[in-house]
């Protein structure tokens, strides 16, 4: 018999609407730990001009089984109003914002200018000694940027999680 650790790993992508109440937040990473799952990005956001709800985009991973549990646990909690999980709604898109600190001086300063250029990054803060550039796109993207960063003088990273949205003119 295979343990659940052993079947097949699947990274998806949730997201879930729900009221934008105090605790709702607290109620679903609950209902992760609670049942052992983890969660590798989480982001919220109000997204109506009352402020009456908030989507919350939840990246995870499990096999296809734990997958469904989860989704059918995050459907019976009661603010929730729906869950959609991008990755099997077909083509989607994905994002995340990251800003990252850089300290050098002469070639590996221009080293870091020349390559955050190669990757689109914007220059957000700027002092003789450092740089702060803000990067969107994809995660990968991200990590491939901060990977050579490390070599030049990384400082700090901070990154904002995924979000994500089904791509065409429907809604999730």
């Amino acid at each position: 018999m295979m343990r659940i650790q052993e079947a097949a790993q699947e990274r998806h992508v949730l997201t879930i609407t729900v009221d934008n109440e105090a605790g709702i937040l607290a109620k679903i990473a609950g209902l992760f730990t609670a049942r052992g799952y983890n969660i590798d990005s989480l982001t919220v956001a109000d997204i109506t001009d009352g402020h009456e709800l908030s989507r919350i985009t939840i990246v995870t991973h499990g096999p296809p089984a734990i997958i469904d549990q989860i989704h059918a646990q995050l459907e019976r909690l009661v603010p929730v109003h729906k869950v959609t999980d991008l990755t099997e709604m077909g083509p989607y898109v994905e994002r995340e914002l990251a800003l990252i600190k850089v300290a050098g001086k002469g070639e590996n300063r221009v080293e870091a200018l020349r390559l955050a250029d190669v990757f689109r990054a914007k220059v957000v803060d700027t002092t003789t000694s450092s740089f702060i550039f803000e990067l969107t796109g994809a995660p990968e993207k991200i990590d491939s940027f901060v990977a050579l960063m490390r070599e030049l003088g990384l400082v700090e990273v901070g990154r904002t999680g995924i979000v994500g949205m089904i791509r065409g003119a429907a809604a999730a």
